[in-house]
């Protein structure tokens, strides 16, 4: 006997999902797309995670401790959350009334919450920010953001992940900034204009 499909949320604003390895350009991308998101079209969102990592002034993250981590996930303030590299990560779960009310949110993910996400979203589109490895390599190590064993995890995961075929759209982030930016925002417009390119 067939179980019944969990029902999805199904909201009328699309909820975007931003991958890329660490390094691949994710953070400079969204500023730049959310700065030239054209303002005649329904607002966009993008959310603050909520991180177990102490503050850094080059994320836009809450840093908490794990044990609020925990609380608020028994809370279920999270629409998503996923451990990686040691850390808890949180979407809060405000971004399903952004959703229900029809505006474009902006995540930026793991891919290891993907799959689960599309379980609970409908409207889901995933973009995935692609780089070759010799350019995330270097970034990552210039930006010195992690040392050790977490570098050389999270550049391991990077030699492992240079594709991500289950992604919606790619941004191709190998040459200029403002390639990638243009490609992100063309494919973001047409998918909330209704009339989405491929």
């Amino acid at each position: 006997m067939k179980t019944k499909e969990k029902m999805k949320k199904d909201f009328s604003g699309t909820l975007f999902l931003v991958v890329g390895n660490s390094g691949s350009g994710k953070d400079s991308i969204i500023k730049a797309v959310l700065e030239r998101y054209p303002s005649d079209l329904k607002s966009i969102r993008l959310t603050q995670r909520y991180i177990t990592r102490p503050p850094s002034e080059t994320e836009d993250n809450i840093s908490i401790k794990p044990g609020e981590f925990r609380e608020m996930s028994k809370q279920g303030k999270f629409a998503l959350e996923w451990h990686i590299y040691g850390l808890d990560y949180g979407v809060p779960i405000e971004i399903d009334s952004w959703l229900k009310n029809g505006h474009p949110v902006l995540v930026n993910v793991s891919r290891t919450i993907v799959k689960e996400a599309c379980e609970i979203y409908r409207n889901l589109k995933i973009i995935f920010i692609e780089v070759p490895f010799e350019i995330t390599l270097k970034r990552l190590k210039t930006r010195a953001r992690e040392s050790g064993k977490r570098l050389e995890e999270r550049i391991e995961r990077a030699k492992k992940n240079q594709k991500f075929p289950d992604a919606d759209f790619i941004v191709d982030n190998s040459e200029k900034l403002e390639n990638a930016i243009n490609q992100f925002l063309n494919y973001l417009v047409s998918v909330v204009r209704g009339k989405e390119i491929f």
